[in-house]
């Protein structure tokens, strides 16, 4: 077991035992309302990790404070998963980006060749030559 999940069960067993003791309980009338044996009361406020989870959450619903075991693990403070979330939605806004620029770059491409294709396909049209008037000598358009 890591050394801080350690240290955070040893401070979990101690605060218990201030409580009960805060609350003039005895061992073994704290056991009794637990449900539990005395050495399994004593282990826990020791901080031993082999304590099953049931037997925290029970001392945590003698001291109205189960609604703090829900939030342990909540999704919205987990940390390192938001961070996965800020990083993966961060390459999706590049990916996009990159793939919105290849696609405008397309777009200019095909307009260009189009622009080439028009420009090719278009006819030539020669100006007429002027025709000049016997009548009245003016050029005619």
């Amino acid at each position: 077991m890591p050394p801080a999940t350690l240290s955070a069960l040893q401070q979990l067993g101690a605060d218990l035992a201030v409580a009960r003791l805060r609350r003039k309980e005895s061992l073994a009338v704290w056991a009794l309302r637990m449900g539990t044996s005395v050495p399994t009361l004593m282990r826990m406020e020791a901080g031993e990790p082999g304590v099953s989870m049931g037997i925290y959450a029970t001392a945590l619903w003698l001291l109205g404070r189960c609604d703090a075991l829900a939030v342990l693990a909540a999704p919205e403070a987990d940390r390192g998963a938001l961070e996965l979330d800020v990083r993966a939605a961060v390459a999706l806004g590049k990916q996009r980006r990159h793939a919105s620029k290849a696609s405008n770059a397309s777009k200019l491409a095909k307009l260009a060749k189009s622009a080439r294709l028009a420009q090719e396909m278009k006819p030539e049209i020669k100006p007429e030559p002027a025709r000049v008037s016997k009548k009245a000598g003016v050029a005619n358009a």
